[in-house]
């Protein structure tokens, strides 16, 4: 498990810095896509090393539900449930620039507790 978490990990920040290239060109529907990518790449990592299912985005949800749970920190899963209209956005392509930049800023704050979470920074 020491090295999917790590794999996983490493993936997040592929997906975060093709995420900020992304939306310096305005190609906002693929930077929401990496952002959530980059979510759900930290999020398996905790699935990973806590012994819980990450393959669904049942799982995914499951596992912010946890977080929240565990830590008392409800947070979890407001953020999650902010990327999961970065993942939307994807799939539809409706969110304007500024309100894809709250999105953007949730997925970040999400990707620092998941990272802190797993002792990565």
């Amino acid at each position: 498990p020491g090295a999917r978490v790590e794999l996983y990990v490493k993936l997040h920040e592929k997906y975060l810095r093709e995420a900020e290239e992304l939306a310096a060109r305005g190609e906002l529907a693929q930077a929401s896509e990496k952002l959530w990518g980059a979510v759900v790449s930290l999020l398996s990592a905790v699935g990973e090393r806590e012994g819980l299912p990450h393959y669904s985005h049942r799982d995914l949800k499951e596992i912010s539900l946890y977080l929240a749970e565990r830590t008392g920190d409800p947070e979890y899963t407001r953020l999650f449930s902010s990327v999961e209209t970065l993942h939307a956005n994807f799939h539809h392509n409706f969110l304007t620039r500024r309100t894809f930049e709250y999105h953007r800023e949730d997925a970040l704050k999400l990707v620092g507790k998941l990272r802190r979470h797993l002792g990565a920074g």
